[in-house]
């Protein structure tokens, strides 16, 4: 049962990362792009082409590495640890992005990368 869970967690991350990868490449870069804080030394679309790349890598390797499951649920683990301070930047600066228009929104987001952390970490375990 826990092997069915952790396989289904582990191809609705995968998945999701490559959606989310190609919305970055393509129809929702402008949205990204108020997720990047200014504190980032890199031109904001650039940085969201950079990390859209990296999520479709992150997410193809989910869905079809097998031999290296583990080391790709680690570095998803840790891109997703990367990415949280845009999501704080996000919030402290009062962007609007993806429907996250009050604070409150923005806030309880927060929450969630902590669990997009375990979810990559847990799937990838045997």
């Amino acid at each position: 049962m826990a092997s069915r869970a952790r396989t289904i967690t582990r191809i609705f991350l995968g998945a999701s990362l490559v959606f989310a990868g190609v919305s970055h490449l393509t129809f929702a870069r402008d949205e990204f792009q108020a997720q990047v804080p200014e504190s980032l030394p890199l031109d904001p679309d650039t940085t969201v082409l950079a990390s859209g790349a990296v999520e479709i890598g992150l997410g193809s390797a989910l869905l079809f590495a097998r031999k290296r499951r583990r080391t790709v649920g680690t570095l998803a683990a840790l891109f997703f640890v990367a990415v949280f301070p845009g999501n704080v930047a996000q919030w402290m600066h009062q962007r609007d992005g993806f429907g996250l228009d009050t604070d409150m929104k923005r806030f309880v987001r927060l929450f969630f990368q902590p669990v997009l952390v375990w979810a990559a970490a847990w799937s990838t375990r045997r």
